[in-house]
């Protein structure tokens, strides 16, 4: 599908229905499926980081649908058992039986969602950037007229992400992600492979940080990202914005 320089259908070409192309009710989630954080103690995906933006998306009658990097059971990072929404996402009948069995993401077919979300957690930093069906994912569902979104180290998809052209999604776009001082101040930072806010300026981002560990969520066109845990509520609000426009 042809595209302009922005990331924009080129002249001439109209953008598909979502009847055409795409179950307009369904959203992908993206979770890693690295455990190892360098040694140090294991990872994965941070559960709040699905939880929060599951809870708004099926509240607004969306259907939540989630694939891995391996497949299989996804390894989780950050529960918090006091969490009653963390406890009601892993309690719920359909995502229990996800979760026990995702598929490939490489094994998924893009054109299925209207929206895609790349969760967090640290094991992203490993095995999201560079990753091809990561690449296809973000492009289809993009490229179709869909919705991208990323939290915290979810964004690390983003580094990797181009378009038909050869653009990065990015370029050009204004993204929030975890902040250098962030990954600071949880001592990660000779540990993580790369700094995310500096590589998603490396390809063409404008990387717009709030304060350490508050609320912060950019919307630029169909792309929405959140720095943080504290973002991942307010992510799922802006995908169904998106959504439902």
């Amino acid at each position: 599908m042809p595209l302009d320089a922005g990331g924009r259908l080129a002249s001439g070409f109209e953008n598909p229905s979502k009847e055409e192309n795409m179950n307009d009710k369904t959203v992908l989630l993206v979770l890693t499926s690295h455990d190892d954080l360098a040694g140090l103690r294991k990872t994965g995906y941070y559960v709040g980081e699905a939880a929060h933006p599951w809870q708004q998306l099926t509240d607004a009658g969306y259907r939540v649908e989630i694939a891995s990097i391996a497949g299989g059971e996804p390894p989780q990072d950050g529960r918090d058992e006091t969490d009653e929404i963390q406890n009601a996402f892993l309690a719920d009948p359909s995502i229990a039986a996800q979760l026990a069995d995702t598929p490939k993401l490489a094994d998924v077919d893009a054109n299925r969602y209207a929206a895609v979300l790349f969760v967090g957690g640290h094991g992203t930093m490993w095995d999201f950037p560079d990753n091809p069906a990561v690449n296809l994912t973000g492009r289809t569902v993009y490229e179709r007229g869909g919705v991208v979104a990323a939290v915290c180290h979810g964004p690390s998809a983003l580094v990797g992400i181009t378009l038909s052209d050869g653009t990065p999604l990015v370029s050009g776009k204004r993204v929030a992600g975890f902040t250098n001082a962030e990954e600071e101040a949880v001592e990660l930072t000779g540990v993580v492979p790369f700094l995310l806010a500096d590589a998603l300026e490396e390809k063409g981002a404008t990387h717009v940080p709030g304060p350490d560990f508050t609320e912060q969520v950019v919307v630029d066109g169909r792309l929405v990202t959140g720095q943080n845990p504290q973002s991942a509520t307010r992510v799922g609000r802006e995908l169904v914005t998106l959504l439902s426009a």
